[in-house]
């Protein structure tokens, strides 16, 4: 039993700490340093408990390749779908490389826990763009100031237009030769689907399926 919390439990704070810089990384502007902090705690773990060097590097591949999948949504797709596979790849990457039950458990609540630790860096350094169309984070309102933007917004409601992209339920709109983001009322809406504006607030725009 004591063995469980000691050598077991150094894995759950590698892992966690390695999670917290390389996803802090991808919120936040930080110039990679905690990309390389984050990458040296995995690079820690994996060479802590795994032996056979084949298998050191297999695993290590599993993990960035789901961090790299993790990526790729933020910037890309901005559904959600590769940012899942991703965190599942990270958690299944660590549990194989555990040496018993426990120590894979202890590294799956250091995914979970450094991950959602990671977003407190937003509230104190510049975060990255990439994450603004899934977010859809710039919610004017006129009470804040924002009216002129309002109005080219305002104006788009009972208009028409077609999904550019798969609506789940954010995605991307082409209303009048114009791109806009917008979000469906909790419904999965396929690309090339008409729709309708029913409500704008400030930016967020909301569509239905016609």
């Amino acid at each position: 039993m004591d063995a469980i919390f000691s050598t077991d439990w150094i894995g759950f704070v590698i892992v966690g700490l390695g999670t917290l810089f390389l996803i802090g990384e991808i919120l936040v502007n930080m110039r990679g340093f905690f990309g390389i902090l984050g990458i040296g705690f995995i690079v820690l773990y994996f060479y802590m408990f795994l032996v056979d060097p084949s298998v050191f590097i297999t695993m290590l591949i599993i993990y960035f390749v789901s961090l790299l999948l993790i990526i790729i949504d933020g910037k890309i797709l901005n559904d959600g779908t590769l940012a899942t596979l991703g965190l599942a790849g990270m958690i299944l990457s660590v549990t194989i490389a555990a040496p018993n039950f426990y120590a894979g458990l202890y590294a799956v609540i250091g995914v979970l826990l450094g991950g959602g630790l990671s977003f407190t860096f937003l509230k104190i350094f510049k975060r990255r763009n990439m994450w603004s169309k899934i977010t859809l984070k710039d919610r004017l309102t006129k009470e804040a100031g924002y009216s002129s933007l309002n109005k080219e917004f305002e104006s788009l409601v009972g208009k028409e237009g077609i999904t550019l992209t798969d609506l789940r339920p954010v995605g991307t709109i082409l209303i009048d030769e114009k791109d806009y983001s917008a979000i469906s009322n909790a419904q999965w809406i396929k690309k090339g689907t008409k729709v309708q504006v029913t409500q704008v607030d400030g930016t967020r725009i909301l569509v239905k399926e016609i």
